[in-house]
């Protein structure tokens, strides 16, 4: 089970953005890479094309890089603020992740 997953509040802990927050827009847990909407922005150049009788001129646009995951920490849903992610198997026995701080169901 994964510790963070697409669609989660993060804060940043380290790099250039360090102390924003945002949402994960993708996961890449071979390669332990996140990335964040709207955070970690890099320009790239886009080549002229063609597409379906339309013309798209070239132009440099502004995407979100990946992040490494150790960079990132999860943003607890009940008491707001950073934390370490745990594990727990309710009695049902459903394993759901847990915040550390305040031990209440991230999911």
């Amino acid at each position: 089970m994964q510790r963070i997953k697409k669609g989660d509040t993060v804060e940043i802990i380290a790099g250039k953005d360090k102390g924003e927050r945002g949402q994960i827009v993708q996961v890449m847990p071979k390669e332990n890479r996140v990335v964040v909407d709207g955070l970690n922005m890099v320009k790239r150049h886009q080549k002229a094309r063609q597409r379906g009788g339309q013309n798209i001129p070239a132009q440099i646009i502004d995407k979100p890089a990946p992040l490494d995951g150790s960079n990132v920490m999860l943003v607890c849903p009940k008491c707001d603020q950073r934390t370490r992610v745990g594990f727990r198997i309710k009695e049902d026995g459903m394993k759901t992740r847990v915040c550390k701080k305040c031990k209440a169901d991230v999911d």
